[in-house]
């Protein structure tokens, strides 16, 4: 079986997920996220999620944690462009991702 990769985004970043080929739910507000994020992660077909980090932020902490502990299809948090300073550096970022996604902290060298 073949996988798909679905986008959930605010009308603002769904245009860029559209030009590059991909399925993009547009979610216009917080309210809608949860319930976009069920319908979503229940279809069959879909192996990768890919969900703007302010949406899933907005999505109650049962309902992003019953998406998180499925196996499929893999939820993936995309940041918003900041077109300002940075505010975190990117091993950060990266090393929170992992502890979510595996459960507890990991430690690069």
């Amino acid at each position: 079986m073949s996988w798909r990769v679905r986008v959930l985004a605010t009308p603002a970043l769904a245009a860029g997920f559209r030009l590059a080929g991909l399925t993009v739910d547009e979610v216009a507000d917080a309210r809608e996220a949860g319930d976009r994020l069920v319908s979503a992660a229940a279809q069959p077909d879909v192996g990768i999620l890919l969900v703007e980090q302010a949406l899933l932020d907005a999505v109650p902490e049962l309902t992003r944690r019953e998406a998180e502990r499925r196996a499929l299809p893999i939820l993936v948090p995309i940041p918003a462009p900041a077109w300002g300073a940075a505010t975190g550096d990117a091993e950060s970022y990266i090393l929170e991702l992992l502890r979510r996604s595996i459960g507890y902290r990991v430690r690069l060298q």
